[in-house]
């Protein structure tokens, strides 16, 4: 499973935030690796300034997409306030939906 991950320009810590995205990434969809061909994470702070000094509630944004093999890909996005709760609750929200498509999947197969 190939992890790629992309920022804005008011993103910092780019080294320790990726190695920090992929360990979350891998945790949560260990499960379906053998399934998935690449994962990509980007990331972005809608409230941020040219200085990135601007803030507000919620306002970190991580968008997830997953790209499963033969299927097509399967995206969620989740904001919070810090950048880790966004990373966090988008890697939940898409084990949660490949635990629905795969469910929905083998399902069908034993039809």
């Amino acid at each position: 499973m190939q992890i790629q991950i992309n920022t804005d320009s008011n993103i910092e810590g780019r080294d320790a935030l990726a190695k920090h995205v992929e360990g979350v990434v891998h945790f949560a969809l260990s499960r379906f690796s053998d399934r998935i061909t690449r994962v990509e994470v980007h990331l972005s702070d809608e409230n941020g300034g040219e200085n990135g000094d601007k803030s507000g509630q919620d306002d970190k944004r991580c968008m997830m997409e997953a790209r499963l093999e033969g299927r097509r890909p399967t995206a969620v996005t989740h904001q919070a306030a810090s950048v880790d709760d966004a990373v966090d609750g988008a890697a939940d929200k898409l084990k949660r939906s490949l635990e629905s498509t795969l469910d929905r999947l083998q399902d069908a197969q034993r039809m």
